[in-house]
């Protein structure tokens, strides 16, 4: 700990701080917090993919192919575009248009308020939008459930059609969708998909993004010498590349930082950031709403 001693009055390892009061005194010192949140943080706020969530939505769907949880289920390969946008329209109103506010989401606005902050994030459901965030303040990397894009990637443009979403999920029968209501992309005639980066031919990226991720990068770009917070919120492995091991490679190019995981599982963290690197590991939602009575 001797390399944060010279840089964080709060001296997290060893602390006799309960943990809120800990994230909130950490936040208090930072002259810059840079936010990734993952999949933990909306399981926190009540937003799982498995479950009674999960089966109230899609017994059919199960029924049919036997799914674990909805992740896997949003991946599947689906015998045509009727059954995808069956499946996909009652996905997207599940999950965005009308997802309620997550009372984590409101206590983590109300915490970083008035910080000087920006936000990654690889969650694509609403809940942002929902809690009032400033959205020029989060750069939503892997894309939103509410967008469509071409599934050839023919274009850089995303679509949206909410009524015709709710149109899909009203009308459907035998899990399938009527053929008259598959979107097509203008461009080229293809069908189109719900935005999202494929593993082999990315995704669609459009202005909007491009400008989510240059504030971002701007962001990062003026604080990266200052005593520069980490925040890291309910990240997994499955994407490390978007969040987590930015996160570690930024704090150890800057010795006045400090990398801070809020997650109950235990995943590696590099030898070399060990020093600057501090675990909440209570459950997100109660250490996020204790934290946010302080304010």
């Amino acid at each position: 700990m001797e390399q944060i001693k010279t840089h964080w009055q709060t001296l997290p390892m060893g602390s006799s701080l309960s943990q809120p009061d800990l994230l909130h005194q950490l936040i208090e010192e930072a002259e810059a917090i840079v936010i990734g949140i993952g999949a933990g943080m909306s399981a926190a706020a009540g937003f799982t993919y498995v479950g009674k969530r999960f089966t109230d939505a899609f017994p059919d769907f199960i029924a049919k192919y036997r799914f674990f949880d909805m992740l896997q289920a949003s991946l599947f390969d689906f015998e045509d575009e009727r059954e995808y946008w069956a499946f996909k329209s009652r996905f997207s109103l599940l999950n965005f248009f009308d997802q309620p506010t997550g009372q984590a989401y409101v206590d983590l606005r109300q915490i970083i308020s008035d910080k000087n902050y920006h936000i990654i994030t690889t969650n694509a459901d609403n809940a942002f939008y929902a809690a009032d965030f400033d959205m020029n303040k989060v750069f939503r990397i892997q894309g939103e459930y509410g967008l469509w894009q071409c599934s050839e990637y023919c274009h850089q443009q995303t679509y949206q059609d909410e009524s015709l979403i709710r149109q899909m999920a009203m009308e459907q029968s035998d899990m399938k969708i009527p053929a008259n209501l598959v979107p097509y992309c203008p461009k080229c005639g293809a069908v189109m998909e719900v935005n999202k980066r494929d593993e082999e031919k990315g995704m669609v990226e459009d202005d909007h993004f491009h400008e989510q991720k240059a504030r971002y990068e701007q962001f990062l770009d003026e604080n990266q010498t200052k005593k520069i917070l980490f925040l890291e919120i309910g990240v997994g492995h499955t994407t490390p590349q978007f969040i987590k091991h930015p996160f570690q490679q930024m704090t150890q190019a800057n010795p006045k930082s400090l990398f801070v995981t809020m997650n109950q599982k235990d995943y590696f963290t590099p030898h070399t950031i060990r020093p600057q690197t501090v675990r909440i590991d209570e459950d997100i939602a109660d250490v996020l709403h204790s934290a946010a009575l302080h304010e």
